[in-house]
């Protein structure tokens, strides 16, 4: 008997292809990451000591909040799409 593995990939993958992944990653994680920009960056645009460093942090800080909320909310889509498939 010839079995052939299976693998959660392609649910993932059919997850990540969602609108309502990407809006519900965009919701939690830029919010998120705007609001980590804001405490740990905030007081340096507002004293005006803004160097590269604080521009990097700034644009880094929502993408990565972004990421890793994205990469929740497709895992958690594909576990439910594992779970209804029969």
């Amino acid at each position: 008997m010839s079995s052939t593995p299976t693998s959660p990939r392609p649910a993932f993958w059919q997850a990540c292809r969602l609108p309502a992944v990407w809006v519900r990653a965009a919701r939690l994680g830029l919010v998120v990451g705007l609001i980590q920009v804001s405490l740990n960056q905030g007081d340096h645009w507002l004293s005006g000591h803004i160097t590269t460093g604080v521009i990097l942090k700034s644009i880094l800080s929502p993408l990565l909040s972004f990421g890793i909320a994205f990469a929740s909310a497709a895992a958690t889509h594909a576990e439910n799409l594992s779970r209804s498939a029969p």
